[in-house]
């Protein structure tokens, strides 16, 4: 295996940013985070998803290649592990549900540009709940432009993710892809989880390493 580039994945309120911050701190990886809460068409995305979609996601991809420019140049460059809380792939699950066809085609063709010299993670955790989990953490967090986020949204979201996390795996069979349930497994609240969770997670890396 090259130098540990992991993700960690899966619709919003799952706890991506949380799992990937413990995996940091465990393995003393680099912690990529993205920028969710500087996008400044959010609020109006949720308020109105076909008028401001085009824009919200082109602002993402553009913040998403910058990041992971310089994660190429300055951290994997120098053979430095990093545990991310996104992957770039998630652009076409959004984009997909969002856009219009038209739209869509554009920015497609934009994603495959800017994506194809970008490093890729070499593993993915996907995580994964059921729609009233995802819909009370994003209520717990208390994020204002999460509370216009509609049920019937998160419902489509979460189904687009599953399937697409099954052909990303039928793809991309050298890419181990970890699945975890976020209905079973509390990894912020409950200590033996997490440890659970970070054990699952060595034992894959040590697996890719022999």
């Amino acid at each position: 295996m090259s130098v540990p580039f992991i993700t960690v994945e899966g619709p919003i309120g799952v706890g991506k940013t949380s799992l990937s911050k413990a995996i940091s701190e465990h393995f003393t990886y680099r912690l990529l985070k993205e920028i969710v809460d500087e996008n400044p068409f959010l609020g109006k995305f949720y308020e109105n998803i076909d008028e401001w979609s085009f824009q919200t996601e082109m602002f993402f991809l553009c913040n998403r290649y910058k990041q992971l420019s310089d994660i190429k140049q300055h951290i994997l460059a120098k053979q430095s592990p990093v545990v991310a809380d996104y992957h770039i792939f998630k652009n076409l699950i959004f984009a997909k549900r969002t856009l219009k066809p038209s739209e869509y085609e554009k920015y497609e063709a934009i994603y495959q540009i800017l994506t194809a010299d970008m490093p890729k993670p070499n593993m993915v955790i996907y995580l994964h709940a059921s729609v009233d989990t995802l819909m009370k953490r994003i209520a717990m967090r208390g994020r204002e432009f999460e509370k216009m986020i509609a049920r019937d949204y998160m419902e489509q979201l979460a189904a687009d993710y599953h399937e697409f996390i099954q052909r990303f795996a039928i793809m991309h069979p050298d890419i181990p892809v970890i699945q975890l349930n976020g209905d079973e497994l509390d990894f912020v609240k409950n200590e033996k989880d997490l440890q659970h969770v970070l054990q699952i997670v060595e034992k894959k890396i040590q697996q890719r390493s022999l």
